[in-house]
């Protein structure tokens, strides 16, 4: 069995390569000057960024106070849909998790402190993508008895001509990428149990030891329980998790950095000179640290992926471009805050500078984390407590994404059938996945296994997304003009092409 899932991995990482690496596999491509270190999904994702960003007036700059003022005071206003802040909480239920520590964490180990100074660029840029899908969501959205349904699915099948097969199979493309990410999550669940019991008994647990498979059956007995009680159940669920844990995340960090407050100059000082000058120990090259920042920011975000589109269409938002502005907050608050907090807690812990920065060099994604919050606190009852409470979180964080990827899965494929058996076997395959995904780790295997599934599937959404969001730019522009008038009423006429629900809404 261990044979089989070495061998699966290894199929998907070296499509990952491929497509990820493509066209710096090249040698007269990679021979050029910091650009032949860039693949050529990177800069697409970036160029898409900054012509949208051009062409929409820095949009996320000048109504970022507007989209936080609707969060803010904005209330439900009638029985459909769901208001914009509920949306903007699915969505970050989805978009912060063990990505925000595991992938900030890859890309500062490899590409040095100057990663997190081009994660910040990347998520500017990122920001006006957000806004673009997000408002494209909203445009062809849908009416269900009480809910709106949309995203990918729905803006795909509309503008590539209205045929049912095309949303289908849009539809099970996300499918497909859920499947492709579960493992991953599944495994995060394990690492986080085990970190969590490493920190309570003061013992390191053996690969393969009797009390693992017991946390297997715990976690897969506890999300047969949220999925089998249908999406109001793991709605209910992460609807309490997510802010919790996000909350307490944020404060146990904002502790530390208390804590160092003296570190503080440097940490920016040391993030923006390695961003153009990184140290030999991290390769001494500017676009490693461009490229990993760019990449980890991009595929913790998701802007340009089309993966969060669902949820920004079931908003009963007043005009599209409102939740378009919400979701850019979204990519915010997903990278310069919670992203930024793991950046401080890695750079001032100053692990490459110590006695024994190799044997850092050498831990796992995690335990590189927790042993900067060593390097922070120093051993005793304080470190103790905060790793234990940090493990907690990244544990809840992995399982609460998790049951987001298995929500939006089933979503979809009651998009593709409402049939009982179709929807059952959809669950089952889904649940056989995270087993696998568990099992990597008992069997223990490394987390960049199945890294390289995620990282092969978002690159496949992206492929899949992006052209559709050129192919409704024009779309967007038009709604962001009305939207800057004086008459904000959005109904079909200003498009140009029938939008039931719009014409319902303010005709």
């Amino acid at each position: 069995m261990y044979e089989l899932i070495g061998s699966i991995c290894a199929v998907f990482q070296t499509m990952a390569d491929l497509v990820w690496g493509f066209p710096t596999n090249l040698e007269w491509y990679a021979s050029l000057p910091i650009i032949g270190e860039l693949p050529l999904v990177i800069i697409l994702l970036v160029g898409s960024g900054v012509y949208f960003t051009l062409n929409l007036r820095f949009v996320q700059i000048k109504y970022f106070r507007y989209g936080l003022n609707i969060l803010i005071s904005r209330q439900h206003k009638s029985g459909q849909g769901i208001s914009p802040l509920a949306s903007f909480f699915l969505s970050t239920a989805m978009r912060v998790g063990p990505g925000n520590i595991l992938g900030v964490t890859g890309a500062v180990s490899t590409g040095g402190p100057g990663a997190l100074f081009w994660m910040w660029v990347s998520a500017f840029f990122g920001m006006a993508t957000a806004f673009v899908e997000s408002t494209l969501s909203q445009i062809y959205k849908e009416k269900q008895a009480d809910e709106y349904v949309g995203g990918l699915p729905c803006y795909g099948r509309k503008m590539l001509g209205g045929a049912a097969v095309i949303g289908g199979a849009l539809s099970f493309l996300y499918i497909v990428y859920a499947l492709l990410c579960i493992p991953a999550q599944g495994f995060n669940t394990i690492s986080a149990m085990v970190a969590i019991t490493n920190n309570i008994t003061g013992m390191e647990l053996d690969s393969n030891a009797a009390l693992l498979w017991g946390f297997f059956l715990l976690l897969m007995g506890l999300t047969a329980f949220a999925i089998f009680g249908g999406l109001r159940r793991i709605s209910r669920i992460t609807d309490i998790l997510v802010p919790v844990m996000a909350v307490v995340y944020v404060l146990a960090v904002l502790i530390m950095i208390a804590m160092n407050l003296e570190l503080l100059p440097w940490f920016f000082y040391v993030v923006v000179t390695e961003a153009f000058r990184p140290e030999p120990i991290f390769g001494g090259a500017l676009g490693i640290a461009l490229s990993q920042g760019i990449k980890r920011g991009l595929m913790s975000n998701e802007a340009g992926q089309g993966t969060l589109s669902m949820p920004a269409a079931v908003s009963n938002a007043s005009h599209p471009c409102e939740q378009g502005i919400i979701q850019a907050i979204g990519v915010f608050l997903d990278t310069m805050i919670i992203c930024t907090l793991t950046g401080f807690v890695l750079i001032m812990g100053q692990a490459w500078l110590r006695e024994g920065s190799a044997a850092w060099f050498e831990l796992g994604r995690l335990e590189k984390f927790l042993a900067s919050c060593a390097y922070m606190l120093g051993d005793g009852a304080v470190f103790g407590l905060a790793t234990l409470i940090i493990s907690v979180c990244f544990g809840i964080f992995a399982f609460t994404c998790l049951l987001g990827f298995l929500s939006f899965s089933e979503i979809c494929a009651k998009q593709i059938s409402g049939n009982k058996n179709f929807i059952l076997a959809v669950r089952l395959v889904n649940l056989t996945v995270l087993a696998f995904g568990m099992v990597t780790n008992i069997a223990g295997f490394d987390l960049s296994a199945l890294w390289n599934l995620s990282d092969f599937a978002n690159i496949v959404m992206v492929c899949c997304n992006l052209p559709l969001l050129y192919l409704g730019f024009d779309k967007v522009k038009k709604a962001f003009d009305n939207f800057e008038s004086t008459e904000k009423k959005f109904v079909s006429e200003i498009i140009g092409v029938p939008l039931p629900v719009w014409d319902e809404i303010n005709h």
